[in-house]
């Protein structure tokens, strides 16, 4: 028999609350899951979010047991006897484990995140790409966006401008595009105190990050691009 204690936020209650629930884990059960089980034989004001259910769409990520990490993919049986749920934090709760994410999404519209080309588009065909060149978004290309990252990062909590971890890695994603031209833009537009120099390498990012990504070294990146603009005038 698992507690499972969840920090209950809007609707009766007026302050944060957390709520114990007891579930008797079955073998293979997601957290998701056990959420599920809750909403529907326990306790139906229960607010989470959710979609794929497959850890492709980042929708579930959450606090569970001192780690973000998503719901969808943390099995109950990993997390012992007392499992403790939070929202993710930085972020304004609306209701329970639901938080607004319009925050990160704004940041993430200020940077661009597509593909700019100002040259002529081939006549009757995509821009093209080498395998070699498409290997240098192998890990990057992953983000689903859940904000894990985002959440961890301790500047984001103290500079509310900063753009994080999971928006200066979608930069670099697009930097190192072979099919973008927009580089030294791009470089410009992340040097600065709430850019990349922001960042101070404590890596909570890469150890919560669902897709293993690494995050500092897509910011290191960035750094050494914006510096070269600053010095020889281009990225």
């Amino acid at each position: 028999m698992a507690l499972v204690r969840v920090l209950r936020q809007g609707g009766e209650f007026d302050q944060p609350t957390f709520q114990g629930y007891r579930l008797d884990p079955r073998p293979g059960q997601t957290v998701l899951e056990a959420l599920f089980d809750i909403l529907e034989t326990q306790d139906g004001s229960l607010a989470f979010r959710y979609a794929c259910r497959g850890a492709v769409c980042g929708s579930c990520a959450m606090h569970i047991n001192g780690k973000y990490r998503l719901a969808c993919s943390t099995q109950m049986q990993d997390l012992g006897e007392t499992i403790e749920i939070r929202p993710l934090g930085h972020y304004p709760v609306i209701r329970d484990l639901v938080v607004d994410m319009e925050p990160f999404f704004a940041q993430l519209r200020s940077i661009r995140p597509y593909l700019i080309n100002d040259t002529p588009a081939p006549e009757g065909k995509e821009r093209l790409q080498s395998p070699e060149e498409r290997k240098h978004l192998d890990e990057i290309i992953d983000c689903i966006l859940c904000a894990c990252c985002q959440s961890a990062c301790t500047m984001t909590l103290t500079d509310p401008d900063y753009l994080g971890p999971a928006v200066l890695t979608k930069i670099d994603r697009f930097a190192s595009d072979s099919r973008d031209t927009a580089l030294a833009g791009r470089a410009e537009s992340v040097d600065s105190e709430h850019g990349v120099w922001r960042c101070h390498g404590i890596f909570n990012c890469a150890e919560v990050c669902p897709k293993t990504i690494n995050q500092p070294h897509s910011i290191a990146k960035m750094k050494r691009r914006a510096l070269k603009r600053r010095i020889l005038g281009h990225a």
